[in-house]
């Protein structure tokens, strides 16, 4: 399939793929004699896995320094807890690290605004 209809399979954009592509997280696709690229339903999978990585709070960075192991993805497997991926658990370390510093940072501000404004409870949204 050429790459607007793997995108659409993917549930992204050509520009996405390319940028993927041109990223280091995924391998450039065969081409076609007038140069298209072919995406398969293995090119596919790893857009979508690709995609679920940096929707959980993983960087392009972080995906890209383990792009070797994500074909190991295979149902629930993380390429960060493959045999011998110390390392890629460093990777999520990282980002949980990362994360819980932000929520801390974020925790104060609202401490600070609700002191000072005298706004305690906002109701959820």
């Amino acid at each position: 399939m050429r790459i607007g209809d793997a995108a659409a399979a993917a549930g992204t954009t050509p520009r996405a793929l390319r940028f993927y592509e041109q990223r280091g997280l995924l391998p450039p696709p065969p081409r076609t004699a007038a140069g298209q690229r072919e995406y398969g339903p293995r090119e596919v999978a790893r857009i979508r896995i690709v995609r679920e990585l940096l929707s959980l709070g993983l960087t392009v960075e972080d995906v890209r320094s383990r792009a070797d192991r994500l074909h190991l993805l295979e149902g629930d497997a993380s390429p960060y807890d493959a045999p011998g991926c110390a390392e890629g658990r460093g990777v999520v370390g990282r980002r949980l690290a990362a994360f819980d510093e932000e929520i801390a940072r974020l925790t104060r501000l609202r401490e600070r605004l609700a002191a000072r404004t005298g706004v305690r409870d906002v109701p959820a949204p």
